[in-house]
């Protein structure tokens, strides 16, 4: 093959994570067939040459394998196989740049970056430098184009990424991970950087060593199985007693507890609290948690079911298969007894490996085992890896093939992956068994090592949650019978008990949801009894779920393998009513034979919301319900569909969905973009509702009538041969003039009208009266610039200059708006006077006796014309009452006068020479209106008060209810001294009865709670033990009850409180109008002792306060 000029390069922009793999081929179906013909790649060889387009033997496509949408797909060119596209299998891998070099070559062969070829071909490009390459000649292009990629959308846009803490764990792990020399992967606690120095904690974790002890003691039994758990770590080397610290290195002690999982009630686990704080710190708020590594357990059981022979497997102790640097072990110090034994000393023990209860120990966990099966991935194969890396679920592995040979292979090549790693691999179970002879018994499921694979029945078997029969190979339900209370914790916990990932029985814990729903709705405690007429529909459902022990679900989709099926479809269904929304879907495979198998694959549904939505935006949202339904799916479950079709039985959410013109609420249009971003109209179809499996997830089913529906199997049409929707089916929208979800087309129709002058009902467009003065005189100077002979009027044409209206101006704009009101209102009386005929009898301007001045305007006559008067005085304008103006005038004038009463308003009108009709009713018909005059003048609200206590009421010995409070103070001389003398402050306690309004007063030296004590002894002695005392809640008062022993378990002082019968209540805080009949008394008994005082000495002495009061 004839090369062209080669170009030379420093650094050659490669990247190894690109070049397609075996692997590659063989993660996706329709390349499978190519997988032996691509090489693997060798790490250590060298990258010497690209070869460009410019080869046109070497990119000739000879043969190509195109597979669905958004896949790879494969080339075979001279050289051999390609794969274009997306090479990285687990999607986190992508091309960091884009790496485009420019050579021009001139005839001659050699290379100018000077000038260029005359038969290059230039075409748009764009480059970005390689990390280790500095361009010494920057292209202006680039510079250009700068930024111009910023808003480019990807597929991966929606998906998580990796956070700075995240990406700085993955960082910390590809550095400090490696295998010592016992092949044992070590990895670091991931430190945060920076982050806070850990104080020494030996004395918290010594407290809580001691009372952990005191639980042990309480309870032999996990005592016991605590030493023997304590034991089993140190004989594993997982554990070791701890060296001597060194001066000032940073350590930390970790305090342990023990937790039983619900499952196995019989088997302890120690847990270390790493995230009890010690001044403010702990150890998990100085770690990384890291990112979560590990597979979504939905789609760990999706992949479980895809092929017919299943197996499942565990890794023994998990966490503690890695190790922990030696340098961070003092991290992980603990305190226990020497030679595990209580009755001993306390010792410094330190962990070795990583523990439960970090929080980095599940994603250091993964990724290290991970990175075993990545390293193993040559000697054992890919399945073996694929099977680590895809399969699992924290320690628990899941997986499936399409023989048994396969099942075999995978979990013995997996053991030894993982055993030269010193990871374990047992508790094998499968439905196969074949599968679990092939392994000794010590290494099968607990309850599988001592049966007869053969004859024995094989008991069920808990996977991820969820209960496997192996001889049925189908899922199943325990529901527990424990009993719970009919309280709204009971029902919720009975209602969260039915665990259901995959939504088998979605229909049945949809009920239970829409019941709690219901039942949370009464205002009760979580611990305290619902009513009693809701419990009857409760025990008929809590009844019902005894059911689901019938129910069996085939674990394998279809019963032969998937990829066996000539055709493979997925069938989404969805259905709304006003309780709740549901999708649910369906693998159909058609196998060689033609026959169509349909098989479960998820169910889920959701409670309509409160309030309640229209059924159109419920259907819609179990649209999108579908959607994300199917995306799930689509990225789990690892089977390429062939056909992808959506069903609802909402013509309505189709013509949503199918219509591409109208125009949609924000609600509406950005669900049905959303439904658009992962699906085409031409996938969605419609479906009767008497067929449609998701109908029964929204509405309330009885357990035992489920498996007598088709919610397990879908519609009956699934099964024929031919399902395939007419390509013509088009949904248009139904009804769109009514549905409210349409924004209606709006027509913008432009009317021309001409008017010959203008008319005065253009004056209501105004609310100010001098914002109408003003526009009109503009548009009179405006008018005024158009005539030939017009004077200087600071206007061209339409274009205003200057800065505002004249007086002038404004004058003429009045007379201008008065003129053309008057002119529509008393065109009758202008045409009589013209005339000089009698005005109509029934004008309201005949008796004012009215007149036309020389500017056309209506003005009152009468007598005043000799008056030595303004014409303003003598004849004002006349303004008809009904108009707008009269309104905006009153208004103007009414604020002129600073919101004034009527009468001054209607001398400011006067006063301007304006007369209007009927002003008065009008004057004060707007005045009434005023919001600003309602708030000055309006009249102030009335608390109604409510009922007097009933101690106020009854008749009792005086001081048998008491109310009482503090006042004062007043500044007394309690001592001489030689400079002077002492100064103190005292107060007084005023006791008064609730019934009888009697007075007692005592002094008190000081605010404290000993002081007022005192004052109350005093009281009692006086008049006899009250029975109820009531105070504001100042401290002294709070302090007191609390010293008397009211609220605390003081012997003798509650015995004497109690033999005197007497209670103290406190009034509500801020509610001082609570105590209004002391307060009363505190005044009036105040300025009695303030007068009285007046007669001493400036300063009175301690004695005249005490005898004062007395």
């Amino acid at each position: 093959m004839p090369l062209p000029t080669l170009i030379e390069c420093d650094a050659i922009p490669d990247d190894r994570r690109e070049i397609p793999s075996p692997e590659v081929a063989l993660h996706h179906p329709h390349l499978q067939q190519v997988a032996n013909k691509i090489p693997p790649v060798d790490p250590d060889a060298p990258i010497l040459l690209l070869l460009g387009r410019d080869i046109l033997q070497a990119h000739k496509v000879r043969e190509q394998i195109n597979g669905p949408h958004n896949t790879p797909y494969a080339q075979r060119l001279d050289l051999g196989w390609v794969i274009v596209g997306d090479a990285c299998l687990g999607t986190v891998h992508k091309p960091f740049r884009v790496n485009v070099t420019k050579t021009h070559v001139l005839h001659n062969g050699r290379t100018s970056f000077l000038s260029s070829c005359p038969n290059t071909l230039l075409v748009k490009e764009s480059s970005t430098s390689h990390p280790n390459c500095t361009s010494t000649f920057p292209s202006q292009q680039s510079i250009d184009k700068l930024g111009s990629t910023v808003f480019n959308r990807t597929k991966h846009d929606e998906k998580p990424a990796l956070s700075r803490d995240d990406q700085m764990f993955l960082n910390i792990m590809e550095k400090e991970v490696y295998q010592d020399e016992e092949n044992s992967w070590v990895a670091p606690l991931p430190f945060r950087s920076p982050r806070q120095p850990l104080p020494s904690n030996r004395e918290q974790a010594m407290k809580r060593l001691l009372s952990l002890k005191r639980t042990l003691d309480k309870k032999p039994e996990m005592k016991s199985q605590y030493i023997d758990f304590m034991q089993k770590m140190l004989d594993n080397d997982h554990a070791e007693l701890a060296p001597p610290l060194e001066e000032n290195k940073e350590h930390w002690y970790l305090p342990s507890f023990g937790v039983y999982h619900p499952q196995k009630p019989d088997e302890l686990r120690i847990v270390f609290d790493s995230s009890a704080e010690y001044e403010g710190v702990s150890l998990n708020k100085v770690l990384l948690s890291g990112p979560d590594l590990n597979n979504t357990l939905i789609g760990v059981l999706m992949r479980f079911r895809k092929e017919p022979v299943a197996f499942t497997a565990d890794v023994q102790q998990m966490f503690y298969c890695f190790v922990v640097k030696e340098e961070h072990r003092d991290y992980l110090r603990f305190l226990w007894y020497k030679n595990n034994d209580p009755s001993k000393s306390v010792c410094d023990y330190r962990m070795k490996v990583h523990v439960f209860g970090n929080s980095p120990s599940p994603a250091v966990a993964i990724y290290c085992m991970r990175r075993a099966a990545e390293e193993g991935e040559k000697e054992h194969g890919f399945d073996a890896k694929q099977f680590i890396v895809r399969h699992f679920y924290v320690d628990d592995g899941l997986a499936s093939s399409p023989t048994q040979k396969e099942a075999v292979d995978i979990l013995t090549e997996a053991q030894k992956m993982l055993a030269e790693s010193n990871l374990k691999l047992h508790k094998i179970a499968s439905n196969c068994p074949e599968v679990m002879e092939a392994f000794p018994a010590e290494e099968r499921a607990k309850d599988l090592k001592d049966l007869d694979l053969r004859l024995d029945y094989l008991p069920l078997q808990r996977s991820l949650g969820v209960l496997w029969d192996l001889e049925t190979d189908s899922f199943t339900f325990q529901v527990q019978s424990e009993d719970r209370p009919f309280t709204r914790r009971g029902v919720l916990a009975t209602v969260n008990s039915l665990y259901d990932p995959s939504g088998f029985v979605a229909p049945i814990t949809m009920q239970g949801k829409a019941l709690f729903r219901g039942l949370a709705a009464v205002q009760t405690d979580w611990d305290e009894p619902l009513p009693s007429e809701k419990q009857e529909e409760w025990n008929k459902w809590k009844e019902s779920l005894k059911n689901l022990k019938k129910l069996q679900i085939p674990r394998c989709y279809v019963p032969f393998s998937h990829s066996f099926a000539q055709r493979r479809e997925l069938c989404i269904f969805c259905d709304a009513s006003t309780m709740a929304i549901a999708a649910v879907a369906y693998l159909r495979a058609v196998d060689s034979e033609g026959q169509c198998h349909v098989g479960f694959i998820m169910g889920k549904s959701k409670l309509a919301p409160k309030p309640a939505h229209t059924v159109p935006r419920l259907e819609l949202c179990a649209a999108v319900l579908s959607v994300e339904l199917y995306e799930l799916v689509r990225d789990e479950m690892d089977i390429e569909m062939d056909a992808v079709r959506f069903y609802t039985d909402s013509k309505i959410v189709l013509g949503y969905i199918h219509n591409s013109t109208r125009r949609f609420h924000t609600y509406v249009a950005n669900r049905v973009i959303r439904i658009h971003q992962s699906t085409h109209p031409e996938q969605w179809h419609y479906i009767s509702s008497k067929d449609n499996p998701a109908d029964n997830a929204t509405r309330p089913i009885p357990a035992s009538d489920l498996p007598s529906t088709n919610w397990f199997h879908g519609p009956e049409f699934l099964t024929q041969p031919n399902v395939e929707p007419s390509q013509s089916d088009t949904f248009e929208l139904v009804e769109p003039d009514s549905d409210a979800e349409i924004q209606p087309d709006v027509k913008a129709l432009a009317t021309n009208t001409s008017e010959p002058q203008l008319k005065s009902h253009r004056f209501e467009r105004f609310s100010d009266w001098m914002k109408l003065c003003r526009t009109i005189a503009s548009l009179i100077r405006v008018a005024g610039s158009f005539k030939k002979t017009s004077a200087q009027t600071n206007c061209r044409r339409w274009k205003c200059y200057g800065t505002g209206c004249s007086v002038s101006e404004l004058s003429r704009a009045k007379q201008v708006i008065i003129a053309t009101v008057q002119h529509e209102v008393f065109k009758e009386e202008y045409k009589c006077i013209k005339t000089q005929h009698a005005l109509p009898r029934h004008s309201c301007l005949k008796r004012l006796n009215p007149l036309i001045d020389e500017n056309g305007l209506l003005r009152i006559g009468g007598r005043l014309a000799p008056a030595d008067l303004t014409r303003e005085e003598k004849h004002p304008v006349i303004i008809p009452h009904g108009h707008h103006i009269a309104t905006l005038m009153v208004r103007y004038y009414h604020e002129k006068v600073a919101h004034q009463g009527r009468h001054i308003t209607e001398g400011a009108i006067r006063a301007a020479g304006l007369w209007i009709t009927g002003s008065k009713r009008l004057v004060s018909s707007i005045l009434y209106k005023c919001v600003i005059c309602r708030k000055l003048r309006g009249a102030l609200q009335v608390q109604k008060m409510s009922d007097l206590p009933a101690d106020r009421l009854s008749q009792m010995p005086p001081f048998t209810n008491v109310g009482l409070d503090v006042f004062g103070p007043w500044m007394v001389v309690t001592r001489r001294t030689r400079g002077g003398c002492a100064e103190n402050k005292r107060w007084a306690v005023l006791f008064t009865c609730m019934s009888t309004r009697a007075v007692h007063i005592e002094v008190i030296e000081s605010m404290s709670t000993s002081s007022f004590i005192n004052a109350l002894r005093r009281f009692f002695a006086v008049r006899g033990p009250a029975k109820l005392l009531r105070s504001d809640r100042g401290t002294n008062f709070v302090g007191a009850s609390k010293e008397l022993g009211i609220h605390y378990n003081d012997a003798s002082l509650t015995n004497y409180l109690q033999d005197k019968g007497c209670s103290w209540e406190f009034n509500p805080p801020h509610s001082s109008h609570m105590g209004g009949s002391w307060e009363r008394l505190i005044g009036i008994a105040r300025r009695i002792l303030d007068a009285i005082l007046l007669h001493y000495a400036a300063n009175p002495k301690d004695k005249c306060i005490n005898s004062t009061c007395r």
